[in-house]
């Protein structure tokens, strides 16, 4: 016996593979785009059926550009000092760090992190991109804005070390003590962090 027509249990079903989202939360959903206009779902349904014809990947940075860009406004914005790369794992993570409004430089996305463990190797990511941009742009920084994770700690060490001896200066994103956090509530990796970052007064 059913106890909810099949386009809804699908709908449930489909919303429910998405990341966070358990099946209270999908039926949730579901019921929400069941009490509105119909016009409401039409325009989700558009959307995601036009969602991967509708992006690219920069072909100097790989951020996520429209499909009719070849590069990402981000690097060809004579405002963006070039010889300045912020490497990040995932495009989202461009969209953290330009929130903040204070970098000025361009951006890497290596498309991931390095971990054998999920199968991941340094072939599979941007690096050697990286690489390229470092010659041609003439690049005098990189920051490694990695996650401060044993993946983002090794993806940071192999840049590194295929950085080599060029003349790049190699800067890690501070890592610290998130305001309003008691020393008796952080975990060791982030005090020990804190500690060996420590500032002068």
């Amino acid at each position: 016996m059913q106890v909810l027509p099949p386009a809804l249990t699908d709908l449930i079903d489909a919303l429910a593979v998405l990341p966070g989202v358990g099946p209270r939360t999908a039926e949730r959903y579901a019921y929400y785009l069941l009490k509105h206009e119909s016009h409401t779902s039409a325009r989700l349904a558009d959307t995601l059926l036009h969602l991967h014809g509708g992006i690219g990947y920069c072909k100097k940075t790989f951020a996520l550009i429209s499909s009719d860009q070849e590069l990402s406004d981000l690097y060809t914005d004579p405002r963006r000092d070039k010889q300045v790369i912020a490497v990040v794992a995932e495009p989202f993570d461009v969209v953290a760090l330009e929130k903040i409004g204070q970098f000025h430089g361009t951006y890497h996305v290596l498309g991931g992190l390095v971990s054998p463990i999920d199968g991941v190797g340094p072939d599979q990511l941007h690096i050697k991109e990286l690489i390229s941009r470092v010659d041609e742009d003439d690049v005098q920084e990189i920051i490694l804005a990695t996650n401060a994770s044993v993946e983002g700690e090794s993806t940071a060490l192999f840049i590194q070390q295929q950085i080599g001896d060029r003349p790049v200066k190699l800067s890690r994103l501070a890592r610290g003590l998130p305001i309003g956090v008691d020393l008796e509530y952080a975990d060791q990796i982030t005090l020990g962090r804190a500690l060996s970052g420590r500032q002068t007064l």
